[in-house]
């Protein structure tokens, strides 16, 4: 990623991190607890694309794994984030913006609740076993609910400052676009007006007899016309 791109999403990560720990892992919910910085990222992906997802991802899973009072094994966070930013990532359009907030909103679903299994599944593989059953079930289900109603608050604000910050890469893609389409346009004027030009070349060369591009018209012309005029000929004579 470049410069601006790290600077600004280590600040949102930080940012995120302190709410997370301060504020929100305070408020004694029942089930999981709001994950803004897994909010953060999926924002973040949505822009950047795979690469920088997975990127954003790590880090912010390594922060969350050293920051106190982290309880588990330092990197099980990171690996969860960095899958859930890549795959986050894959689903931004060629364009670089979605049309609707329905994907988006697909995707911090998806995200909850794969971040829990997936966090689940990395604690059963290192012997925490602390997640089983009914339990299980129910950080899904609050994981999801959670995450989907702090959404509309953070990603939309996120993905707004990310593409600011890339100095409006959506108006160089729509320009870039523009400028292809224009080329394609021009290559199929000329291809079509090479064809119109060795058409008159050939209708020359074959005897036709006209001025400029009109030739071959006027010739089939006059053919109707003497066509036309012999028909009215036979008509007299019988």
């Amino acid at each position: 990623m470049r410069l601006s791109r790290t600077l600004f999403a280590t600040l949102l990560v930080v940012v995120a991190l302190v709410i997370q720990v301060t504020l929100l892992a305070r408020l004694q919910l029942p089930g999981a607890v709001p994950d803004l910085l897994l909010l953060t990222v999926l924002a973040l992906a949505l822009v950047y694309g795979h690469v920088g997802g997975a990127l954003t991802g790590f880090a912010a899973g390594l922060l969350a794994d050293l920051a106190p009072p982290a309880d588990h094994a330092v990197g099980r966070y990171a690996l969860v984030l960095c899958v859930v930013g890549y795959a986050a990532g894959l689903t931004k359009p060629e364009t670089g913006q979605h049309r609707s907030a329905t994907v988006p909103m697909l995707v911090v679903a998806a995200g909850a609740t794969s971040s829990t299994l997936l966090y689940a599944g990395v604690g059963a593989l290192v012997g925490d076993t602390a997640v089983r059953g009914s339990g299980l079930t129910e950080l899904l289900l609050t994981a999801a609910i959670y995450d989907l109603l702090l959404a509309p608050f953070t990603v939309p604000f996120i993905m707004s400052m990310a593409r600011r910050l890339e100095s409006d890469p959506l108006a160089g893609e729509a320009s870039g676009a523009g400028s292809a389409a224009g080329e394609t346009a021009i290559a199929w004027l000329t291809s079509g007006s090479g064809l119109r030009a060795r058409g008159t070349r050939g209708a020359r060369r074959g005897g036709f007899r006209g001025t400029g591009s009109g030739g071959p018209r006027t010739t089939l012309l006059s053919r109707s016309a003497r066509a036309r005029a012999g028909r009215i000929k036979g008509v007299k004579r019988l």
